[in-house]
């Protein structure tokens, strides 16, 4: 089995991190590949950055000429799944969707952990589309930008301050809400005491399901095949 896991920004350093998480989670026989794409901002923190980055992921998708049998989508509260599941013939799994479905097995109500405060509607938005906001206690970001993430000591000391908040409006499970907290569960599940899912291992677990039944996007309605016209992409 071959899965794509595009990052929704440009940094490199990004995607190789997301891989690591992606892979650790595969099961034997699933080949993992990264997909950074070309164009667009360096990381997605608001509504500007989504929408190019929903863009530019489209593109690399477009273009990709790869082996694949899935697609995860890491951009957590990122635009473009929905597109995506129209362009391509195969399953699409949004880390969003995937982590909060996951939640959902685990306890009433879930939490979501992000980053700076500007997601927190754009991730809630998107959990309302996917129809699992109901479920969702709270949004709440830590104040660390997606870039310095790499502080590892600062981001679980800060995850574990904005996890509390989540846990105190009635979360029972928390939810890495962004794609560069992939690995962060192992080292604050235990002080925590909650589950903690991880977007990029429930995408990577959920596409492989997938896969193996035979499913894939149903082309009766919503995310029926693109209409056959004239496009230009960027300056092409």
């Amino acid at each position: 089995m071959r899965i794509v896991v595009t990052n929704c920004n440009t940094t490199q350093e990004m995607t190789e991190e997301i891989l690591r998480g992606a892979r650790a989670a595969a099961g034997p026989g699933t080949t993992v590949t990264g997909l950074t794409p070309a164009w667009g901002p360096e990381s997605a923190e608001g509504w500007l950055d989504s929408y190019l980055s929903a863009a530019a992921v489209l593109d690399a998708l477009r273009t990709y000429e790869g082996p694949c049998d899935a697609v995860v989508m890491a951009g957590f509260g990122e635009h473009g799944r929905e597109g995506a599941r129209e362009l391509l013939d195969v399953p699409v799994v949004d880390i969003t969707e995937a982590a909060a479905h996951l939640a959902c097995l685990l306890g009433r109500r879930y939490g979501v952990v992000t980053t700076l405060e500007r997601s927190c509607g754009q991730i809630e938005d998107s959990l309302y589309t996917a129809g699992v906001l109901q479920n969702c206690a709270a949004v709440v970001g830590t104040g660390i930008g997606v870039l310095d993430l790499g502080d590892t000591a600062r981001t679980e000391e800060a995850f574990v301050t904005a996890a509390e908040r989540a846990r105190a409006a009635g979360a029972e499970v928390l939810v890495l809400g962004c794609a560069g907290m992939t690995g962060l569960q192992r080292a604050v599940g235990e002080k925590l005491g909650l589950p903690v899912v991880d977007g990029v291992a429930a995408a990577v677990k959920l596409a492989e399901s997938l896969v193996s039944l035979g499913l894939s996007t149903s082309r009766a309605g919503s995310w029926a095949r693109p209409l056959p016209k004239r496009r230009v992409w960027g300056r092409g």
